[in-house]
């Protein structure tokens, strides 16, 4: 499935690499909570990867930790590349997410920050990582998840409909947990968890909002998108529309963006296993100390909860 133009993103990342240093807040932000989760494991990762490392941040973040011995960057946008690499003094090479140049069972750690969400083929690309890591190798990505840019997309929607009649995408669709989690289950990790965090950044206007997400080469890169210039007064209602709904008390408008966490490994016969069912040897009534009530039976429940 082609969802994205992936050469209009590459071009866009290129473009925007010599002044994300300004705007990547949202990047920076993301890369200091994934290595605090990263930092939470108690293990080293001798060989480990960036994949889509925009200009560095996971490698700033992480610093001289000896957690990692050695740490390969790699994005699809050439500039990128060439500035991770003159900014951390890292190997950095230029790879595809959908087609990485890595051998079988090399990698003990892959790393991801906040470029998954750009990829066509997902699925094939977690089956490419989890082919990567060695057995017991970690995963640990962020990701936008489905709740990133509400506020944007219900305004320049209503917009568009009040000033053209029809409505075309105009900002990118985002995976939610539950698929992100079952993506990963169907790629082959074992133990795959996701969760969800909120950062929410207040503009004082949406063009302004609208110049970072273009900064961070974040814009809209739907192969349905419409191809032809936007109307100035569909942008104008926009922006109203924004203000008259997505407001805070001081006059600001509030972007949300939905940061996802997947952590999966690569499988090993060490890991942990879900019991066979009905092998427990204890009652789950005993430890809540509650009484069991057989399936069906209401006359051991308090009357108000009979009729549930």
């Amino acid at each position: 499935m082609q969802v994205f133009d992936r050469d209009l993103v590459r071009r866009r990342r290129d473009r925007a690499a010599s002044g994300i240093a300004e705007n990547d807040f949202l990047l920076r932000e993301a890369a200091v909570r994934l290595t605090d989760r990263l930092l939470d494991v108690t293990r080293d990762f001798p060989m480990a990867l960036d994949l889509g490392c925009h200009t560095g941040q996971i490698a700033q973040a992480l610093g001289s930790s000896p957690k990692i011995v050695t740490l390969i960057q790699s994005d699809f946008s050439p500039g990128m590349a060439k500035l991770a690499r003159r900014t951390t003094g890292r190997a950095t090479i230029i790879a595809d997410e959908e087609m990485l140049p890595i051998a079988d069972g090399a990698l003990d750690l892959v790393l991801s920050n906040l470029s998954l969400h750009w990829v066509n083929d997902l699925p094939g690309t977690l089956a490419q990582i989890r082919c990567s890591l060695k057995p017991d190798g970690l995963f640990l990505a962020t990701m936008f998840g489905g709740e990133t840019l509400r506020e944007l997309r219900t305004a320049l929607l209503e917009a568009e409909a009040e000033t053209t009649g029809g409505v075309a995408p105009r900002v990118s669709p985002f995976t939610d947990v539950r698929d992100a989690g079952n993506l990963l289950t169907r790629a082959g990790f074992a133990l795959p968890v996701v969760d969800a965090d909120t950062i929410t950044v207040t503009y004082g206007d949406m063009f302004k909002l609208m110049g970072d997400l273009r900064a961070m080469a974040e814009t809209n890169a739907v192969l349905e998108r419409r191809k032809i210039p936007t109307r100035r007064e569909t942008f104008l209602r926009a922006a109203e529309i924004y203000r008259e709904h997505f407001s805070d008390s001081r006059g600001r408008l509030t972007a949300t963006f939905q940061v996802l966490t997947l952590t999966a490994w690569a499988p090993h016969a060490s890991q942990q296993k879900p019991l066979r069912p009905g092998s427990a040897t204890a009652r789950l009534a005993d430890v809540l100390k509650t009484q069991e009530v057989e399936l069906g039976d209401t006359t051991g429940l308090p009357k108000d909860k009979k009729s549930r």
